[in-house]
């Protein structure tokens, strides 16, 4: 199978985790993808242009990054990081939060690469400013649970705070100190954390 990512995406380095986690790295080639090339083939893989898509060996296409990571786990045998029943909605909101807290700096990323100093709208960017900081809050009040399997919370989770630490300095860390430790333990504890780290 064929991973379309790039080494800064958050959202692709979910993926690159959770294969690491279920053992499949070596059933999935990553190829770097540059969104913005009009002649790249992920125009044609995934309509919306977007990664991670990843390419099945049938040429059908997945995405975003939380379809991949249930498939993921399907090819795995199932619930390996999405767990069965009940105990799986605790996880998958996890998830969202994470997901959302990363599009919110996503956005923020986006408003000072597309647009000019002049023109970036204030109000807008401190809307998204504060899903960030609310999104952080409920993180430090109930982290993840780390004491058991990574799951795509924890991963998702992980990967929002790294991507912060890459793009906004680590600012996060100053009030967070639950966080902080819950970051430092899942590092620990999943070397594909660390192995898919960008230098900040």
């Amino acid at each position: 199978m064929l991973l379309r990512s790039s080494p800064a995406s958050p959202y692709g380095r979910k993926v690159k985790i959770a294969l690491a986690l279920l053992g499949l790295t070596d059933r999935v080639r990553v190829e770097d993808t540059d969104t913005m090339a009009e002649g790249d083939a992920i125009r044609r893989q995934n309509p919306l242009g977007k990664i991670p898509t990843l390419v099945l060996d049938d040429g059908a296409s997945l995405y975003d990054s939380r379809v991949i990571l249930e498939y993921l786990d399907h090819m795995a045998g199932g619930g390996r990081i999405i767990p069965m029943g009940e105990a799986r909605f605790p996880v998958l909101t996890n998830q969202a939060l994470a997901d959302g807290l990363l599009d919110a700096a996503l956005l923020q990323v986006y408003e000072g690469r597309w647009r000019s100093e002049e023109h970036r709208d204030r109000r807008w960017l401190s809307h998204q400013t504060d899903k960030v900081a609310r999104a952080l809050t409920a993180m430090e009040a109930a982290p993840p649970r780390i004491d058991m399997a990574p799951d795509v919370g924890c991963i998702a989770t992980a990967c929002a705070l790294g991507y912060l630490d890459l793009r906004f300095e680590g600012r996060w860390r100053e009030e967070r100190p639950k966080l902080v430790a819950w970051l430092d333990g899942f590092s620990t504890r999943v070397p594909a954390f660390e192995q898919t780290r960008l230098p900040t």
